[in-house]
């Protein structure tokens, strides 16, 4: 699907759960297990959702949803939590939340509320993606370039999207693997450069390259080269 979740939750039972379960749903999923591990996922950007719990150690979801609404006013933020009463519901909706679900919940009822909350932007075209020519529709997981469609597999579409959202950023190898894979990169795979390698390839059939490589640091969304990135 390529929409990327963070996760804020310091329970680690109910978030193993809904890392797999949102995993297999498709979405690329990264979880944050204390305030502060998630005001420096908030300040990384390039959400699509967060889902954020209203207790956690070292700063409360109030705080940081208060704060994320300072710099974005646009991704959506789904509350969990066991906090139930009708004034902690709109003091957490007043501070910026999108959404409210009480635990115990049902996955099937997180799954669509997720839903409803992407669903939104993207009736305004807000789910498109576009940087130095090359558009993505989170959508229909279309890719065209050039005017012309780029047919990519959904590892390959997740890849772009990463790149996409983070334009003029270098990204390590550890933060590809952990956003597109969903695991630790060990320093040994070559499933990186294998697939940027193909990615690279079917986008350059229409137009010159715009992943460049930063050796010793990672791959950046540019359209100029520079020193050490290899042709």
């Amino acid at each position: 699907m390529g929409h990327r979740i963070l996760l804020v939750e310091d329970e680690r039972r109910i978030a193993d759960f809904l890392l797999r379960g949102l995993a297999e749903e498709g979405y690329v999923v990264e979880h944050a297990g204390d305030g502060p591990a998630g005001a420096l996922a908030l300040e990384q950007g390039g959400w699509d959702l967060v889902l954020l719990d209203w207790w956690l150690p070292g700063e409360d979801g109030i705080d940081l949803l208060k704060r994320f609404r300072g710099r974005d006013r646009v991704t959506p933020v789904l509350f969990l939590t066991a906090r139930d009463a009708v004034a902690e519901r709109v003091q957490g909706l007043d501070a910026g939340a999108n959404d409210y679900l009480c635990k115990p919940f049902a996955f099937e009822e997180l799954l669509a509320r997720i839903r409803a909350l992407l669903r939104r932007p993207e009736e305004k075209g807000g789910f498109i993606l576009e940087q130095l020519g090359i558009r993505a529709d989170l959508g229909t997981q279309r890719v065209v370039r050039a005017g012309v469609s780029v047919d990519l597999t959904a590892k390959e579409f997740t890849l772009l999207c990463l790149f996409l959202r983070n334009p003029g950023r270098v990204l390590s190898r550890t933060l590809i693997f952990d956003s597109v894979w969903g695991d630790q990169y060990d320093g040994l795979s070559n499933t990186i450069e294998v697939h940027v390698k193909e990615l690279r390839r079917k986008l350059e059939v229409h137009g010159p390259r715009v992943i460049q490589t930063r050796r010793g640091r990672g791959y950046v969304l540019e359209s100029e080269p520079c020193d050490g990135d290899d042709q």
